[in-house]
């Protein structure tokens, strides 16, 4: 880990706003989100080598390390198979506008804790696998290119880093966390969130996950709100990067953050008065999964998306790509 990067992102999450926001600058901010409506979630990385199967099991997805309990010695071989020779990133651009999306957030870091970037504090990243392009930086220039704005889904919880905690309890024998520091950790996050944040242009959302974590609270979560809107102060950032939510189907509970983020589902009567966005796949997994034939048809994502625009919401629905870099055809 390089100091210079770590001292930057805790000089800056230790630095409060300027000001508090008024409604006014609230509603600036938000204008170009409440009116895009839709948008495409991109869940990528190394889960997709597997493609949702180990050991004769077929329904694992972006979880599958934990779901299967690969330990991280054996997950780790799937690095030097990561070469995805057919991603386009300006493909995948021109499918977002031609869909009618008006943004798109991808995984720039998911659970396994794999950066899809070139992380100057991690070698656990896409430069050291076969591929060796940052494929942040490649999509990014390519939505920008066509009008599109530009989301990071990072996970706050890493199953790779060896200050992580808590352990998953069936790795606790083998992978002990006596010595780990999670406060350590928590330096680790903030610089690579400052990395995605500032090597690729201001991104106009930071989508967090895994906040749910017995580790992870709002002496946190705060910090790391107030990082990004230092590092961009028109960005906009979901309610997952603080505690607040009382679960998946809480559709509610923006104790930090711009947005509440109900998944898979979509509120009965909205949400009067917040702003939110439902997060859904087409199928049932995240991640690429080659067993799933589950998907729905164009006529539901339609009137799913209606029912939420309708609403006051967005939709920001997912596509799991294979591992060579392309869409699944029914995507």
């Amino acid at each position: 880990m390089k100091l210079s990067a770590v001292a930057l992102a805790l000089a800056v999450a230790c630095s409060s706003l300027a000001a508090p926001e008024t409604p006014a600058q609230k509603d600036a901010r938000m204008k170009w989100w409440r009116e895009a409506r839709f948008g495409m979630f991109i869940h990528w990385g190394l889960y997709a080598i597997p493609a949702g199967e180990w050991n004769g099991a077929t329904g694992h997805g972006e979880w599958i390390r934990d779901t299967a309990k690969i330990p991280v010695d054996v997950y780790e071989q799937f690095l030097p198979q990561f070469n995805p020779v057919k991603f386009d990133a300006r493909q995948w651009a021109k499918m977002a506008k031609d869909a009618g999306m008006k943004y798109v957030v991808l995984t720039s870091k998911h659970h396994d804790g794999f950066a899809l970037f070139d992380s100057k504090v991690s070698d656990w990243d896409v430069m050291a696998s076969p591929f060796k392009r940052d494929i942040l930086k490649e999509l990014s220039g390519a939505l920008r290119a066509e009008g599109l704005k530009v989301g990071w889904y990072h996970s706050i919880m890493d199953w790779h880093h060896p200050d992580y905690l808590p352990r998953r309890p069936w790795e606790l024998a083998t992978r002990p966390a006596e010595g780990a520091n999670f406060d350590r950790f928590v330096q680790y996050l903030r610089s690579q969130v400052t990395e995605v944040m500032t090597q690729y242009g201001k991104p106009d959302v930071m989508w967090f996950d895994g906040e749910w974590e017995s580790t992870w609270n709002e002496r946190y979560g705060r910090p790391l709100y107030d990082l990004c809107r230092r590092l961009n102060p028109s960005v906009i950032v979901n309610n997952r990067v603080s505690p607040g939510r009382g679960g998946m189907e809480d559709a509610g509970g923006v104790a930090v953050g711009d947005y509440g983020t109900p998944e898979q589902f979509i509120p009965a009567t909205g949400l009067p008065g917040q702003d939110w966005e439902t997060c859904m796949t087409m199928n049932d997994h995240w991640g690429w999964n080659k067993n799933d034939k589950n998907w729905k048809s164009s006529q539901t994502l339609i009137r799913n998306l209606v029912d939420i625009a309708s609403k006051g919401g967005n939709y920001l629905l997912n596509i799991g790509p294979k591992a060579d870099g392309t869409f699944p055809e029914e995507s």
